[in-house]
């Protein structure tokens, strides 16, 4: 039973790092989502603890949200000692979310009439600890009274009130945010003091127009937005708009290097690459150069283009995933699936002949293995899985080589990640930046791990989780 509790624990831990709801390239939304209310069924019901345990893990946002409405709306199931860690792993889970996901979660919680006196706590809580009532108050609107109401809570401020349920009632405010917000019914100039989001819908308001509005809203425009926007600026002749890639995090600034046309890549080969090399060296931190010879395969072939809702993100994955390992190893050679050599420039083509690169990559005898891939070896299919399973049982049985599969896509019909083999184990990656953790992770998924290792595990991660908040 121990080792069927292991196993369970690990496949969802690699569906809630992969599974984001939403369509992959080979499966829809629908599919994703009723495979994943199955596992957070399954484990809630059957593993209470180390479910909870599992919004310490890389789980991405989206499944840590659905772990802490699943626990809370089935509070009666726990005893009073679990209800006190699972408020003390949620609370802190919940100040590590973007804020726009915490209120989608209060609103799901209001949906589900789940309105105990923890729960109330708990919106309580979050409220008084952000840093500006007011810029909630503006950005996120409507969900703050959602949580308002629900709580029961008053506004932290004695503007907050009356701003939210009944925002022309005062002739003016003394916040000078909400005041903003207020002049910008009336006054042009004052949507360029809003946040980008909200400002954006006054602007339509006003019929101000495109150019004119990112030319003036550029000085407002937070980090991400910038690069959100970047490409559609330029496109559309503005040039204020000009992203800052020096402090971006690796797996989206990789995105976004993907998102331009190669040209324009190739152009900008300097800067973008100078880039990527410095956000994976502050990703690995002080484990730079450890790793001893490093190959890596990846995996550029045509399903590497994801989705509509993803577009292009398993391939950003093994792009961060490569510049990331190259400042990890000692020595370091990476084969892309496609044959090509210049990471800059890869782009979604062809068949995965997954099989031939790992034969190449052992060929120069690493002391790591990596494979950054969906797990669709298709040329020839299972050629992969034969390489893998005759190098671990003949030629490494001791094994020597540390191998790993790292998998950016969710598979709903196996509820995990794709496997390439039973003999190395596979671990669900959504940002290279999680890549060393869950490197040391994998090792409790080699097939050897008993439930008391996972737990230990678990555990420290826990206790570390609640440290840090």
């Amino acid at each position: 039973m121990d080792r069927l509790a292991a196993e369970d624990m690990l496949l969802f831990v690699n569906a809630a790092i992969t599974a984001t709801g939403q369509r992959e390239f080979r499966g829809d939304a629908a599919g994703q989502r009723l495979s994943l209310d199955f596992l957070h069924e399954y484990m809630a019901v059957n593993y209470r603890d180390l479910y909870a345990a599992a919004l310490a893990l890389d789980v991405n946002d989206h499944n840590a949200a659905l772990i802490a409405l699943r626990l809370l709306t089935t509070a009666g199931d726990a005893s009073d000692g679990q209800r006190r860690v699972e408020g003390r792993l949620i609370a802190a889970r919940l100040r590590a979310l973007p804020p726009q996901r915490v209120y989608g979660l209060f609103r799901d919680l209001r949906r589900a009439r789940v309105n105990n006196r923890r729960t109330r706590a708990l919106i309580r809580d979050w409220l008084a600890a952000r840093p500006d009532p007011a810029f909630d108050a503006v950005k996120y609107r409507a969900g703050v009274k959602v949580a308002l109401r629900h709580a029961h809570l008053a506004p932290a401020r004695d503007e907050l009130g009356p701003f939210l349920f009944a925002p022309f009632s005062r002739p003016r405010y003394a916040t000078p945010l909400l005041e903003t917000w207020r002049r910008a019914h009336y006054e042009k100039a004052a949507v360029y003091e809003l946040p980008y989001t909200v400002a954006e819908g006054f602007a339509a308001r006003h019929r101000i127009g495109r150019t004119a509005f990112l030319e003036r809203i550029a000085p407002r425009l937070t980090r991400l937005e910038r690069l959100r926007l970047q490409g559609a600026a330029r496109r559309d002749g503005v040039d204020a708009v000009v992203a800052d890639l020096g402090g971006m995090p690796l797996t989206r600034l990789a995105g976004y290097v993907l998102s331009l046309p190669v040209a324009d890549r190739a152009a900008r080969r300097e800067e973008l690459t100078s880039a990527l090399r410095a956000a994976a060296r502050r990703a690995c931190g002080p484990d730079a150069g450890r790793w001893g010879r490093v190959a890596a395969v990846l995996d550029d072939s045509f399903s590497a283009s994801g989705s509509a809702q993803k577009r292009r993100r398993p391939l950003a994955v093994a792009l961060a995933c490569h510049h990331l390992l190259e400042a990890l190893a000692g020595e370091y050679v990476a084969l892309w699936t496609s044959g090509r050599t210049d990471a800059l420039l890869v782009r979604p083509y062809g068949m995965t002949p997954l099989g031939d690169r790992v034969l190449d990559a052992l060929e120069h005898e690493p002391q790591r293995l990596v494979v950054v891939s969906d797990g669709w070896d298709n040329a020839p299919p299972g050629l992969a899985a034969e390489v893998l399973r005759v190098w671990r049982t003949r030629l490494d049985p001791d094994r020597r080589v540390s191998a790993v599969h790292l998998n950016p896509v969710y598979d709903a019909d196996a509820f995990t990640a794709r496997r390439l083999a039973p003999e190395v184990p596979t671990v669900g990656v959504r940002r290279a930046e999680d890549v060393p953790a869950l490197v040391r992770f994998a090792r409790l998924a080699e097939g050897t791990t008993g439930l008391a290792e996972l737990r230990a595990h678990l555990a420290g991660r826990v206790d570390r989780l609640l440290e840090e908040r």
